[in-house]
């Protein structure tokens, strides 16, 4: 006999986690940064809903919704983990939740099918991985009956950066009563005393069919336009793009305010089922630092650090030797290209600093200085007037793009590994030691042909020196900028 409830997870990987500045960055942003153990948030993610399975619950292949500029980065670490996608759905620009999950919602119905979907934000973490498992069951039962249903989290203090969520009880699970935002202090404690409050976590459990039709009840623009989109779609293997032209046009809203927020009183059935299993959903370093493990004086490190009398205080270091002193309630993380520190009380005002990057025009609120692609990475390591220094490493099999550059010469010497470059219409192989010459103008490509990372320590010069003077002529991730 078939298991009777079908489940598709859902896992939202887009967003910038610019809160968690300066190791999110726009072009690598937190959900897929390892915080804690050998996973990132997003691998996490993923592993824990492929686990929800039992005997009358079957458990597809997850579907990731995310954006264009991080389908490589999303494919990388499925392979990780080891896990196989049904599809990437690329959001071709961002316009919130709701949207998102109408996208998941329209892939789930193709062929006729309507599964419960298992929807979770990729940058979550959990502790207690069978209480999640058995909270996410109860949840997709209920699901199965039609109703919505939305995780809730018991709140252990009166935390300003949640929404919450108002329930009452009811048959087989609480039924939600109101929806409200994230508090002020003093509304936030008067939420813990009155006991009738969870934070939402951002999960919920529902029917495909069942979201479009809330959906088209609350807010008929949002469906119309995101189909629209759909019907504009193209497919590329695992890739799924919505029509771009038709995508820019649908109006902006979240999951919440777009419809959870208007179903309590209505003609959909919504219910909470509390989830007691170490949530925390890491918006901000003061979470970071909750999560971690402490020393006897509440001190959290990561990497190459040194502290002394200093209390509840995080260090995080990327790249060098970080030492504090007499520091209390504090958070400091170190990158290769900027430095934070703040109190841990106004972690939440990170985001104040990547508005004046923005502002400024500045690029360390969008790149690391190493930066990852899908042949490999890059790691700008020197640079000054008409010059620029990188070590490049590329994956075993990987090719980069047949290109040129208008203003700049490179020179090219392998450090471990074996290179195959074309350049012009002449083809060699280089290995450990050996080095080459690409003049300004000429056609070039650079491949490992090799079952180990090449790496190579490649020197610019030139009166232009900006990523975006390349021009591709081939490239076998579809790139053409």
């Amino acid at each position: 006999m078939s298991p009777s409830l079908s489940v598709l997870p859902v896992v939202m990987a887009g967003g910038s986690g610019t809160r968690l500045w300066p190791l999110s960055r726009a072009g690598y942003p937190k959900q897929f940064l390892v915080l804690s153990g050998n996973q990132s948030l997003f691998q996490d993610a993923v592993t824990r809903l492929a686990a929800l399975g039992d005997k009358d619950i079957q458990v597809g292949a997850p579907l990731i919704v995310g954006n264009e500029e991080h389908r490589f980065l999303v494919l990388d670490q499925l392979r990780e983990a080891r896990i196989a996608p049904q599809a990437l759905v690329l959001e071709p620009v961002g316009r919130n939740t709701a949207p998102a999950l109408t996208l998941a919602a329209l892939q789930a119905l193709e062929g006729g099918q309507d599964p419960i979907l298992v929807v979770t934000p990729a940058d979550q973490t959990v502790t207690d991985a069978e209480a999640f498992t058995l909270s996410l069951q109860r949840a997709i039962r209920l699901a199965g009956t039609g109703a919505i249903a939305i995780l809730g989290i018991t709140p252990d203090r009166p935390e300003t950066g949640y929404g919450y969520i108002r329930s009452t009880p009811g048959e087989g699970a609480d039924l939600v009563a109101q929806f409200v935002e994230k508090p002020d202090e003093a509304t936030a404690q008067r939420y813990i005393a009155e006991g009738d409050y969870s934070w939402n976590s951002g999960m919920f459990v529902l029917k495909a069919s069942v979201w479009i039709a809330a959906l088209r009840n609350f807010r008929p623009d949002i469906v119309e336009a995101t189909e629209a989109a759909w019907k504009a779609r193209s497919v590329d293997a695992q890739f799924v793009r919505p029509g771009k032209v038709e995508f820019a046009a649908v109006p902006s809203d979240s999951v919440d305010y777009a419809v959870m927020e208007r179903c309590p009183g209505s003609k959909f059935d919504i219910r909470m089922v509390s989830l007691a299993a170490g949530w925390n959903d890491l918006g901000a370093w003061d979470a970071v630092w909750q999560v971690a493990g402490k020393d006897a004086h509440g001190n959290a490190q990561v990497g190459d650090v040194m502290l002394a009398d200093s209390q509840n205080t995080l260090v995080h270091a990327s790249s060098r030797l970080v030492s504090v002193v007499g520091l209390k309630d504090v958070v400091v993380v170190e990158t290769a290209d900027a430095v934070l520190v703040t109190d841990r009380a106004r972690s939440q005002d990170v985001k104040k600093i990547v508005g004046q990057l923005t502002a400024g025009a500045r690029t360390e609120h969008t790149l690391h200085r190493k930066v990852h692609r899908p042949w490999g990475w890059y790691d700008s390591i020197d640079a000054g007037p008409r010059f620029q220094v990188k070590r490049i490493m590329v994956k075993p099999g990987a090719t980069l793009s047949l290109q040129m550059h208008h203003h700049r010469a490179e020179h090219w010497i392998v450090v471990t590994g074996t290179a195959e470059v074309t350049c012009g219409d002449k083809k060699l192989l280089l290995t450990e030691n050996q080095s080459t010459y690409i003049p300004l103008g000429q056609t070039h490509r650079l491949a490992n042909p090799g079952k180990v990372d090449l790496e190579i320590i490649e020197v610019q010069s030139g009166s232009y020196l900006g990523e975006d003077d390349i021009v591709r002529f081939e490239d076998t991730y579809g790139r053409t900028s």
